[in-house]
């Protein structure tokens, strides 16, 4: 009894299933070279620049005289 519940192996369509990774793959690569020339390059660009001109104790002087935080004043 318990054989006649069993499923059939899938013998036919095996090498279409092939493609669709390779498609996938390929899909997934140009997806991750796209999000690395569009936004993460920008991104780097823009994080330079903020970077190039930032003064962090100036920053930090601004903050603490506008009370921002409690443990510098």
């Amino acid at each position: 009894m318990a054989s006649s519940s069993l499923t059939k192996p899938q013998m036919c369509g095996l090498l279409s299933h092939h493609f669709h990774i390779v498609r996938a793959l390929i899909v997934s690569l140009g997806d991750a070279t796209f999000y690395m020339f569009a936004v993460a390059k920008q991104r780097k660009k823009a994080y330079a620049c903020f970077y190039r001109n930032y003064d962090s104790i100036k920053d930090f002087e601004e903050k603490s005289k506008a009370s921002m935080f409690q443990s510098a004043r």
